[in-house]
């Protein structure tokens, strides 16, 4: 679908997504993510960038696993994450959306767990590449879980750690060759409509991920 087909939607609230791909299973076990090799920090920081042409070849699950283990996944014992969180309130929810459903990201358990048997990978950005990239990473702050924070400051505290998680995806993609970009220009409304979000949840910010197109 077109930027401006999304656009007229948007405006009139009928932003929707798709019916799903297949079975959408309840929940989806994630292999041990591997811990060793992918090259340098600073040999990632220096392939590290932004794409907006994506081949829509699913990613490998061992691939998918390393990626979510290093956008925000367990790291140490006593349940230390990869990216930081003030006050450690792990207010960040990452949802994956795949062709064959919305799934959130369980770090202790390491699974993808269904939170709607849908294909809103449209209604995750404007842009036209959203709908056929292999996922789109959404961000979702649960205030309930601030409660030691300011309600005038959890968006901004939330800010922060989504940033710190998008970084962990751009360095993780930048070391196994695969192409991402960071998007604020969303539709959050038709988002949260989409997963169904309570009204303390709110939606900050989409990531496209996979393979890019070789020029």
């Amino acid at each position: 679908m077109s930027t401006l087909s999304k656009l007229v939607l948007g405006a009139m609230g009928a932003l929707r997504p798709v019916p799903a791909r297949g079975e959408a299973p309840t929940t989806i076990k994630l292999p041990a993510p591997v811990r060793q090799g992918g090259g340098s920090l600073v040999e990632a920081l220096d392939k590290r960038g932004s794409a907006r042409d994506y081949r829509p070849d699913p990613l490998p699950l061992a691939t998918l696993s390393g990626l979510l283990w290093a956008a925000n996944g367990l790291n140490r014992q006593g349940a230390g994450h990869t990216a930081p969180s003030a006050l450690n309130a792990q207010e960040i929810d990452i949802v994956v959306a795949l062709p064959e459903g919305a799934y959130r990201f369980d770090a202790k358990a390491h699974a993808l767990e269904l939170v709607c048997a849908s294909d809103i990978r449209r209604v995750t950005g404007y842009q036209d590449f959203v709908d056929t990239a292999p996922l789109d990473l959404v961000y979702v702050a649960d205030h309930a879980r601030m409660k030691m924070v300011p309600v005038s400051q959890r968006t901004s505290y939330a800010s922060v750690a989504a940033g710190a998680i998008a970084q962990n995806v751009y360095l993780y993609c930048a070391s196994q060759g695969l192409a991402t970009v960071l998007r604020a220009w969303i539709n959050r409304e038709a988002i949260s409509t989409a997963l169904g979000l309570p009204h303390d949840q709110e939606v900050l910010l989409s990531q496209t991920v996979g393979f890019g197109k070789k020029p």
